[in-house]
């Protein structure tokens, strides 16, 4: 197939463009490199099947051109990480809206099966769990930057409904903190980066508030598997699905395995949220996915362990930094 990933060259984006290499199809990385790095699709750049646009969602003319020539779209460009969100909300609001419009747009007048790539951030501080799908939402105050990233991805979801029931063939899948190699530290994922770089390079591990906050960790060998059976299966077309582990940790458990499997003597400091993202913002205690549409439609289930994919994680980032044990030890 001619398959089409906007965002290709980001953390998640470039994992799944190996796997649709390694199934024989050509692949067309759209990426403004605003957050994405050549250097994780530097490998595909000399083989015939691999196209790579150094260019924007905004950009109507040359992203007309791209879904033009494609039989399946993966829309995953966006502006992600907490600290982007915060200092420059704009710039997240007209990315995140108007780019997957332009992206749904094109799909549907070309006829492209398309998956948009949501966030479990759509459920804001809500703290029921397990959260399905349908769950309601609940967000603070417009005032606060940091719920901005989450009404936005909900609007993308609301086009690609809208468009669905349209007829075009197009899913949802909503990453749970996804993690693995090629995490960025001030990205997607920046508390499994943050804590692996710091413990490898004998730095104390930041932990914000108590740290008994909880979370949902999923390997992204496991996200780009749900990705694309939501891609593939006709019957998920028109759907929602959460993507992720339903095996919860707090952060504190999390900073302690980090330290175990990189045998780091760093220390736990904890520190107010306020000190990163300013006094006005605002967290969810708890987020655990309910995963049984998932597995119904998709026979999606997350099978790795967290200690499995953290030691393979720690050894990406080892050869990254080309560093060798952690400091202390």
């Amino acid at each position: 197939m001619r398959i089409l990933v906007t965002g290709g060259a980001g953390f998640i984006g470039s994992n799944l463009v190996d796997t649709l290499m390694e199934q024989g199809h050509e692949v067309t990385v759209l990426d403004n490199l605003s957050v994405g790095k050549v250097s994780n699709i530097e490998h595909h750049l000399d083989t015939d099947r691999f196209h790579f646009v150094n260019g924007s969602i905004l950009d109507l003319s040359t992203l007309e051109r791209l879904v033009r020539q494609t039989d399946q779209v993966y829309h995953l460009a966006a502006v992600v990480g907490v600290k982007y969100v915060v200092e420059d909300p704009l710039k997240g609001i007209i990315t995140n809206v108007r780019g997957t419009e332009n992206v749904l747009e094109l799909a549907f007048k070309y006829w492209a099966r398309t998956v948009v790539a949501s966030s479990s951030e759509i459920y804001g501080k809500s703290d029921r769990a397990p959260l399905a799908e349908d769950s309601d939402r609940l967000l603070g105050p417009t005032t606060v930057n940091r719920w901005s990233y989450s009404d936005a991805k909900a609007i993308d979801e609301y086009f690609a409904l809208a468009y669905a029931q349209k007829g075009l063939p197009v899913s949802v899948v909503r990453y749970f903190n996804a993690y693995g190699s090629r995490l960025d530290p001030k990205g997607y994922g920046s508390v499994i980066a943050k804590f692996i770089t710091q413990a490898l390079r004998g730095q104390p591990l930041s932990v914000y508030d108590d740290g008994e906050q909880t979370r949902c960790f999923t390997y992204v060998r496991d996200a780009v598997e749900g990705t694309m059976q939501a891609a593939t299966r006709r019957e998920a077309a028109g759907q929602v699905f959460n993507i992720g582990s339903n095996r919860e940790m707090t952060i504190n458990q999390l900073a302690a395995l980090i330290l175990e499997l990189t045998d780091s003597a760093s220390e736990v400091v904890h520190m107010p949220y306020a000190s990163a993202y300013g006094a006005d913002f605002e967290e969810t205690r708890r987020r655990v996915p309910d995963v049984t549409r998932a597995r119904a439609v998709l026979d999606f289930e997350a099978t790795a362990s967290l200690r499995e994919g953290l030691t393979r994680t720690i050894a990406w980032f080892r050869m990254k930094e080309g560093a060798g044990p952690a400091a202390g030890r």
